[in-house]
């Protein structure tokens, strides 16, 4: 049985979405992970979006450990409401509504968010049918919600190939853990503009 590992409500079993359509994170992989992150310095107070959320399990998990807020998005009825009774545990352990659950389809929600919204850190686990052209296209609906310094991490079957980073979005680090591969990527930094050249009309 999966489990929130650390912060507010470390060791608080999770809820698992019932039978085999959903691919959770493992314990080791999410510990992994989550070590990394709190490396990076970008989850405590951080703005969180859980994709393709399945048990929301890394969504949980920020919100635990002193996430702002979290943004759990989830098409499957049974996963999101798997997705609430997880984010009501975690709600429940920070005394407040830090968790949210958007039952949609991903690429709606991002298409239907204001331009205004950003986050921080951003997980995205599609599913394995779905193709790299298909991963690439979220990313690129996402590159312009992302924060300055954001952190996307990008989970897939270790078989499969790295994701098309679109415009606006680029890769600084990768990780294999047995069958997963974690891809980590932040926004791209445009060349600096030499001083005294101006673009030609």
């Amino acid at each position: 049985m999966s489990r929130i590992i650390a912060g507010a409500a470390g060791g608080t079993p999770l809820v698992s979405v019932p039978g085999s359509m959903t691919r959770p994170t493992t314990d080791r992989v999410k510990e992994a992970l989550f070590s990394r992150l709190d490396a990076f310095g970008v989850i405590a107070d951080a703005r969180v979006l859980d994709l393709y959320a399945g048990s929301g399990a890394l969504g949980v998990e920020s919100g635990s450990r002193g996430a702002s807020s979290v943004d759990l998005v989830e098409s499957d009825g049974k996963a999101s409401s798997v997705c609430q009774r997880n984010a009501d545990l975690v709600n429940g352990a920070v005394g407040r509504k830090a968790v949210t659950v958007h039952r949609s389809r991903v690429e709606p929600f991002l298409e239907r968010t204001a331009e205004d919204t950003h986050w921080d850190l951003i997980f995205l686990d599609p599913p394995y049918p779905l193709d790299e052209v298909a991963v690439s296209a979220v990313l690129a609906k996402l590159a312009p919600h992302l924060a300055p310094a954001a952190v996307v991490v990008v989970e897939r079957s270790s078989r499969s190939p790295e994701p098309g980073w679109p415009a606006g979005l680029e890769r600084f680090a990768e990780r294999k853990y047995g069958e997963t591969k974690l891809w980590f990527a932040e926004p791209s930094v445009p060349d600096a503009i030499v001083p005294g050249v101006e673009a030609m009309a």
